[in-house]
């Protein structure tokens, strides 16, 4: 197996240091919301948005004023998005069947789906106004049937962008708010004087968000664990270097860490592509950030056959995988680690993070070895019950349940079990804090 490094990214001990320094920034942050709760929080607004409204939740005018501000145009293509959310987002919600089976006569088992009770979705937008992560969030969590959705994202230019208030307010959110940062998912998570926590965080953030929400998590639920935007671009000769470079860099231009690969069967594409970026950072409106994400975080990798480019490519487990070889299903069928697969040139990353239905916000830092990522079914909890309907059922399962905690040393238990064979069988003199005895 020949794999070749054409270009290379930052090496792990670089990224390490630089996470020291935002776990102990957010630790204290956080420290602090719990000790001084909403004065702490106006003071960090202060200090990292220069916002310091009269409050931070939006008022029902100032969400309609926000929503009449916009274009009927922007309105409607903010309904189209949210329409494909909703409708994939229900499909998934469908196939999730609540059951209940008899296992031996008499016994009962099943699952409910009951819907967390409280969420807190955060959407970007101090840098870009984020709008499509209130639909996956705000309107995910709605599907699944969440009765209280509180959404928050920082000002934008100073302040609370419109189009990301319409969005929130359109999917259905019950409490939207104009704060960001740690603050902001801080307040949601602990609980301030003017702010109820909740039991669930979601959305992307930055750097110190997302280390917010691990830091939170236990206190809290959080979607999954989340780094920087990343993206895998997988081709073969078919594939073209304009069209490598665009989907590369357009993932590159979300920060200035954002990891961007190509790994490719064909040597002259990899080159292409080289060049293809360096002329498109020449007049790329964001080129600032992308080409300093592409600087320390690009790589393009060369591989000799599809099977090792599928290796690679589940060793690196990335969050967007785009595939533009002449048989993608190839890799729908054969790879494990992704967040989501982008399958053909007709399609491709920018589809999936703001339109087509999927959810964006997805598993990062190799997290898909393990996890999917934000759709309807992480807004649930699956609980289990049980019924023993007849004192035949009770007693079948005391005898068994009595050896097997013994077995453990559970006495304790053991006798839970004990007593319903006494009470519901036929064998009054079980003694107390014994294993029942097998009858055959």
């Amino acid at each position: 197996m020949t794999i070749r490094y054409l270009k290379e990214g930052q090496d792990a001990q670089a990224l390490a240091a630089a996470d020291a320094k935002v776990r102990s920034t957010v630790e204290t942050i956080l420290a602090d919301i719990g000790q001084r709760g909403d004065m702490a929080v106006r003071e960090l607004s202060r200090t990292f948005d220069q916002w310091d409204p009269a409050d931070f939740r939006l008022s029902d005018d100032q969400i309609q004023a926000a929503v009449r501000s916009l274009s009927p145009r922007e309105l409607e293509d903010i309904r189209f998005a949210q329409a494909q959310i909703r409708k994939f987002a229900q499909a998934q919600l469908d196939s999730m069947q609540e059951i209940e089976i008899e296992t031996v006569p008499g016994v009962r088992l099943g699952h409910k789906h009951i819907p967390v009770q409280a969420v807190g979705c955060y959407v970007p937008g101090g840098k870009y106004p984020m709008i499509a992560s209130a639909h996956m969030s705000v309107l995910t969590a709605k599907v699944a049937g969440v009765p209280r959705v509180a959404a928050t994202a920082p000002t934008y230019k100073g302040q609370p962008h419109p189009a990301i208030v319409a969005a929130m307010h359109l999917a259905g959110a019950d409490e939207i708010y104009t704060l960001g940062g740690v603050q902001a998912v801080g307040a949601l998570a602990l609980g301030t004087e003017s702010i109820r926590p909740v039991d669930m965080l979601v959305g992307p953030g930055n750097m110190f968000v997302a280390e917010a929400k691990r830091q939170l998590y236990g206190r809290v639920g959080i979607d999954l664990f989340a780094g920087p935007t990343e993206t895998l671009v997988i081709a073969d000769d078919s594939a073209d270097a304009e069209m490598c470079a665009v989907d590369l860099l357009g993932q590159a231009e979300h920060g200035p860490t954002s990891p961007s690969v190509l790994l490719t069967t064909s040597e002259p594409l990899a080159r292409g592509t080289l060049a293809a970026i360096e002329e498109q950072l020449q007049r790329l409106p964001t080129a600032e950030v992308a080409r300093a994400s592409w600087a320390a975080h690009g790589a393009v990798i060369v591989c000799d056959t599809l099977e090792e480019m599928l290796a690679k490519a589940d060793e690196l487990a990335y969050e967007h995988v785009q595939v533009l070889t002449r048989d993608p299903d190839y890799f729908l069928q054969h790879m494990r680690n992704y967040g989501a697969l982008f399958l053909g040139p007709r399609t491709n990353v920018a589809y999936g993070d703001k339109v087509i239905g999927t959810n964006h916000t997805l598993p990062t830092n190799r997290n898909a070895r393990y996890t999917g990522g934000l759709w309807v079914g992480k807004f649930l909890k699956t609980c289990t019950y049980q019924r023993v309907l007849t004192d035949e059922a009770s007693a079948l399962i005391g005898e068994y349940c009595s050896r097997l905690c013994h077995m453990e040393q559970f006495a304790g238990h053991g006798e839970q079990a004990n007593l319903r064979v006494r009470r519901y069988g036929t064998r009054a003199e079980v003694p107390w804090y014994q294993p029942v005895a097998a009858l055959d």
